[in-house]
C-alpha cells in the first residue's frame, strides 16, 4: 500500500508540473509571434538606412565625423572597449543565457590578452548575476528592457557610449547578443557598432538631390544608424529568448509525459501484484476455515 500511495503522489506531482510547463510553452509561443514581427519590421528600415549611408559616404568625409574614427596606433589596436552584454531577465530557457555569457567571457579574454581595458555594460538579470558572482565590476546595469525593447531603450543605452567614443575615452563599442535566425537557431554573436564601418553601396550610385548637403545628412544619420544597430540586437535577443524558452518548455512537457507513462505502468504492476496478494490471502483464509 505504501508503494502505490507514493506512486500516486508522484504521478500527481508530475502532472502538475506538466500543466505548468505546457502553459509556459503556450505563453512563449504567443509572445514569440509578436517578437518575430518586431525583428522582421526592424530589418527593412536598417537595410534602407545602411544603403543611404553607403551611397553618401566618401573616404574624405571620414575625418569629419568622430563616429567613423578608426583606432589610433601603428597596428590600429584598441586601448579601451565598451562591451555591452545582453541576456534575459528570466531562466527556464535551456542554455540560452549560458551561451551568451560564454560568448561574453570569450570576448573579454581576447581583449584582455591584447592588453585592452574593458567597460562592461550589462543588460538583463542573468548576466548581472553571473558577473557579480565572478566579481567583475560593471560600468552600468539595466533590467528594465524585458521582452519588449523599444527604440528609446537603445538610445538611452548607446547615447552615453557614443559621447564617450566621440570624446576619445573609448576606442570601440561592441555588443554581445543572440542573433535571431529562426526559433531554433539563435547563435550568440559579437557585433562592433563603433567605430562605424561604412556600409557598402549597392552598386550604381543613386541619383539623390541632397539638401542641405551630404555632410549634414550624414551627421544626422550616423547616430541613428548606431542606435538602430543596438535596437536590432535588443529585439533579436528578446525573440531568441522566447524561442529558446518555448523549445525548453516543450521538451520539459514531453519529458513529463514520458515520466507519467512510466510511473503509470509501474503503478499498474504494483497494484496488480497487491490485488493478487490479497486474493491469495483470501483463498488461503477460506481454505483454512474449511479445514
Amino acid at each position: 500500500m505504501a508503494q502505490t500511495r507514493e506512486l500516486r503522489r508522484r504521478i500527481k506531482s508530475v502532472q502538475s508540473t506538466r500543466k505548468i510547463t505546457k502553459t509556459m510553452e503556450l505563453v512563449a509561443t504567443s509572445k514569440l509571434k509578436r517578437a518575430q514581427d518586431r525583428v522582421v519590421a526592424a530589418r527593412p528600415y536598417a537595410a534602407a538606412l545602411a544603403e543611404v549611408i553607403g551611397d553618401l559616404y566618401a573616404p574624405e568625409l571620414a575625418e569629419r565625423f568622430p563616429l567613423l574614427r578608426q583606432p589610433s596606433g601603428k597596428s590600429g589596436a584598441h586601448r579601451r572597449v565598451a562591451l555591452v552584454v545582453i541576456t534575459a531577465n528570466r531562466g527556464l530557457c535551456g542554455a540560452f543565457n549560458a551561451n551568451l555569457i560564454r560568448e561574453a567571457r570569450h570576448r573579454i579574454e581576447q581583449l584582455e590578452a591584447e592588453g585592452v581595458g574593458i567597460d562592461l555594460h550589462l543588460i538583463g538579470k542573468k548576466g548581472i548575476s553571473y558577473f557579480r558572482f565572478a566579481k567583475r565590476p560593471a560600468a552600468s546595469q539595466r533590467t528594465d528592457v524585458g521582452d519588449k525593447p523599444k527604440a528609446e531603450h537603445a538610445a538611452e543605452i548607446v547615447g552615453p557610449l557614443m559621447a564617450q567614443f566621440e570624446s576619445g575615452a573609448l576606442d570601440a563599442v561592441e555588443v554581445v547578443f543572440a542573433q535571431f535566425k529562426s526559433a531554433v537557431s539563435t547563435p550568440p554573436t559579437t557585433l562592433r557598432v563603433l567605430p562605424i564601418t561604412p556600409p557598402r553601396s549597392g552598386g550604381s550610385a543613386a541619383n539623390y538631390i541632397l539638401k542641405p548637403s551630404a555632410e549634414a545628412i550624414l551627421e544626422q544619420l550616423l547616430p541613428l544608424y548606431v542606435r538602430n544597430q543596438l535596437y536590432r540586437a535588443l529585439v533579436e535577443t528578446a525573440a531568441a529568448f522566447l524561442g529558446a524558452q518555448r523549445t525548453a518548455m516543450k521538451n520539459a512537457t514531453d519529458n513529463a509525459g514520458d515520466i507519467i507513462e512510466l510511473l503509470q505502468r509501474t503503478y499498474n504492476r504494483a497494484r496488480q501484484a497487491q490485488i493478487t496478494q490479497e486474493l491469495a490471502e483470501i483463498v488461503g483464509g477460506a481454505e483454512a476455515l474449511k479445514g
